[in-house]
């Protein structure tokens, strides 16, 4: 029975090589396959033309390539964030958008209401300059992708192409913290590949 694992594998392999990549805001450099498991998607540095990005009602538009996913937004006040723990205070990650569960390929917007963040977390006002960053999980592994923002009261809602060919569906929001998170994860590849792996089987 040689076939059958094999063609397991194959959907084991395809199902760690699958990506997402932020849309709006503009994120600090081009998509790097390679580097989705690092800091920023690899990029340390922050640029130096930000998005000018509404300080409420924002909204967050990225393709996905995973058919089940979580993802969560932190932010960071430091003018240069080039590793995990300057998004954090002492309570952990400054969290402007909780982990959610979504599923369906292609382009999804969600809202992303940073003045609404300010209570918990200090520096986010008019004029600041912030950096977000995306922690998306579709069953394989925890990737990242960032955006420098400067945050502005006058800009009242995102540039009408910013949800362009977005497709949206209801969100469920995780009512765990890092443990539940796992979970989701755990059951969104098991049956992921547990189903693709039966039809291949069956189809041999």
């Amino acid at each position: 029975m040689i076939f059958p694992s094999i063609s397991v594998a194959v959907v084991l392999s395809a199902a760690v090589q699958a990506h997402f990549q932020m849309q709006y805001p503009i994120p600090r450099g081009p998509f790097v396959e390679d580097s989705e498991p690092l800091f920023c998607d690899g990029y340390t540095n922050a640029v130096n033309n930000r998005t000018i990005f509404p300080l409420s009602n924002g909204i967050i538009n990225m393709n996905s390539e995973h058919p089940l996913w979580t993802a969560e937004v932190i932010v960071s006040t430091y003018q240069n964030p080039d590793n995990f723990s300057e998004f954090n205070s002492s309570s952990g990650y400054q969290t402007v958008v909780p982990f959610f569960q979504q599923s369906g390929e292609g382009l999804y917007c969600f809202p992303i209401d940073l003045a609404a963040a300010a209570v918990n977390v200090s520096g986010i006002q008019d004029g600041a300059n912030v950096t977000i960053q995306v922690l998306f999980n579709g069953g394989d592994g925890s990737l990242y992708q960032c955006a420098d923002l400067t945050l502005s009261a006058n800009m009242t809602a995102p540039p009408a192409n910013a949800s362009s060919g977005c497709k949206n569906v209801s969100a469920t929001t995780s009512s765990g913290a890092g443990k539940g998170v796992v979970e989701v994860g755990s059951r969104i590849i098991a049956a992921g590949v547990l189903s693709m792996a039966m039809m291949l089987l069956s189809a041999l």
